[in-house]
């Protein structure tokens, strides 16, 4: 394993129910992506299907199983250009009654992994989704040690926190931050706080585009270990951006800025047993 991996991020503009137009672009940007070396290409939030889902009754029509056809034709071409992907869709859980806000990571040999959104703003189609009911969960690939979160998850610093500790190189947070202030105070101050307090690459693949009325913010960024900018969207246009992820420097949390005087280690420095109360249900 190589230690510095060039990721991408699909900043595209999704069409609402329109899986097989989606589809088709993800699998274009895949081919643009790796043929500029990007081993990991991530793409955003409800990248199948968009977000603004206005009714129960709209869901089971947009969802699939994982694995299942979406993820089978993305599974093919990480095959066929050995590229590691982060896709997101409205995932059923086999013939069952639940359905999830999903993001797979899908690998030349299929599913390697799959997360469901565990904080629901009510929102889009998060109202008519259950709440995720799996763990936060970091895949060793051959492209470095990647966890992943979806849009508001990145509000919730525990989640960020919970995947440097099972020693995440890289966050992505894949997103649908619409076009508001809060949106843009989570893009420009939280990113950056989650990448330099975890000592990991924040990786934040947004959309463009509007839906039933909703502008979306673009502006995907990328954010260093140190949180500096790696690389950014524009907030209108679609596009792909591009960094080269240092291995070596994710895995070496020790800050030292004078050997034996002035060091730091935001993991090992951890007081956790005075944490307690972040871990209670709270009580309205």
């Amino acid at each position: 394993m190589t230690d510095i991996i060039k990721v991408a991020g699909a900043q595209i503009d999704i069409g609402l129910a329109d899986k097989d137009g989606n589809l088709a672009k993800a699998l274009t940007c895949c081919r643009e992506a790796a043929g500029k070396g990007a081993r990991v290409i991530i793409f955003p939030e409800l990248t199948l299907t968009g977000y603004n889902v206005d009714g129960q009754a709209e869901i089971p029509p947009l969802a699939e199983s994982v694995p299942g056809p979406a993820t089978n034709e993305i599974q093919k071409i990480c095959r066929d250009l050995d590229i590691l992907v982060l896709f997101g869709l409205i995932e059923q859980d086999g013939n069952g009654p639940e359905f999830y806000n999903s993001v797979a990571l899908i690998d030349p040999a299929g599913v390697a992994g799959i997360y469901r959104k565990i904080h629901l703003p009510y929102l889009g189609a998060d109202r008519f989704l259950s709440p995720g009911d799996r763990p936060f969960t970091v895949c060793e690939t051959q492209y470095g040690r990647l966890g992943w979160i979806i849009c508001y998850d990145g509000s919730f610093p525990e989640c960020a926190r919970v995947l440097a500790l099972q020693g995440a190189d890289m966050v992505a947070l894949c997103t649908n931050w619409p076009d508001d202030p809060d949106s843009a105070c989570s893009r420009e101050y939280v990113s950056r706080a989650r990448a330099v307090e975890n000592h990991v690459y924040y990786l934040a693949v947004n959309r463009v585009g509007q839906e039933r009325g909703v502008r979306f913010l673009g502006r995907s960024l990328f954010v260093d270990c140190d949180g500096s900018t790696l690389a950014e969207g524009s907030p209108d246009r679609e596009e792909i951006i591009y960094a080269d992820i240092d291995l070596e420097r994710a895995r070496d949390r020790r800050i030292v800025f004078e050997a034996g005087k002035y060091e730091m280690d935001r993991m090992k420095q951890r007081r956790p047993e005075y944490y307690r109360q972040i871990c209670e249900v709270a009580v309205e």
